[in-house]
């Protein structure tokens, strides 16, 4: 492939990216938190505004009309609402909703909790039982996607924490604090989000 080539191949690819992401959600403001024990009981939830790219594009480009518009949030809403882990989900405007989810459980029977789900991936908490440790991670997008996202007028910013007891093998937190009234072992790992372009909240640990 020349110069050329490349060139006109490179905005291409760049659309090809906004649109893989067309149909998922983004976080514009968000809290979010999950706490893991030893034994591999966890709470996890998020709280904030996700905005549904797809539908925030069209009403950008006036692609969509109100009716449209107020079907496709009636149909997230009762998508979101399938999942008992949803608290709350109140649709606002231009793509944009307010969620509240929470979940809790067992981690070494669940193996992977995940914010949405697992094919529009946030947040997610996974266990490996052969080797014992439990990743925290969050959704992954290149930074072209990014830049592509930045110029549609979408920005993502908020707080993760995580809160453990266990044995912390490696991290990317921004911040980490001792939780002496809690216990001795006790750690709150922190993300401060302040825009699309931050770190990719990454963590791993072990149960043993």
């Amino acid at each position: 492939m020349n110069k050329l080539e490349t060139r006109l191949l490179r905005p291409f690819v760049l659309v090809l990216a906004v649109l893989s992401l067309s149909s998922c959600y983004m976080p514009i403001r968000f809290d979010a938190e999950i706490e893991l024990s030893r034994r591999g009981y966890y709470q996890f939830f998020f709280d904030g505004y996700l905005a549904k790219v797809s539908l925030y594009d069209g009403l950008r480009k006036r692609e969509i009309s109100r009716d449209e518009e107020l079907e496709q949030a009636k149909n997230i809403e009762t998508d979101f609402r399938r999942d008992k882990s949803t608290r709350e989900i109140k649709y606002l405007k231009k793509g944009h909703f307010k969620v509240s989810w929470q979940r809790k459980g067992d981690l070494t029977k669940t193996k992977t909790v995940t914010f949405v789900r697992r094919n529009e991936q946030m947040l997610s908490l996974s266990y490996n039982s052969k080797s014992g440790r439990v990743n925290v991670a969050g959704r992954s997008i290149k930074r072209d996607t990014k830049r592509q996202l930045t110029k549609l007028g979408l920005g993502t910013r908020g707080e993760i924490r995580f809160i453990t007891d266990t044995d912390v093998i490696s991290h990317n937190a921004t911040s980490v604090k001792k939780l002496p009234k809690r216990g001795p072992r006790f750690r709150m790992y922190t993300w401060k989000i302040k825009n699309i372009f931050d770190r990719t909240p990454s963590l791993i640990t072990s149960l043993r």
